[in-house]
């Protein structure tokens, strides 16, 4: 499944997501760790071992760095 990430504030990328993907596996696939960060799908938080079931999602930075 192709799926639309948007990282709040940075960029929007499209990735690959196999057949029982978790919301965690493409946190990792746009080089961020689970624990840094919230997935929101139509606006509200999912938990990471999810599967993936939308193609659209945003991943929200909890922690920056700078």
């Amino acid at each position: 499944m192709q799926v639309t990430v948007e990282v709040v504030g940075e960029e929007t990328r499209e990735v690959e997501v196999g057949d029982g993907g978790t919301y965690a596996d493409v946190v990792r696939a746009v080089d961020l760790s689970p624990h840094e960060v919230s997935v929101l799908v139509d606006g509200a938080p999912v938990p990471e071992d999810q599967p993936v079931e939308s193609s659209e999602l945003k991943v929200l930075r909890l922690i920056k760095g700078g």
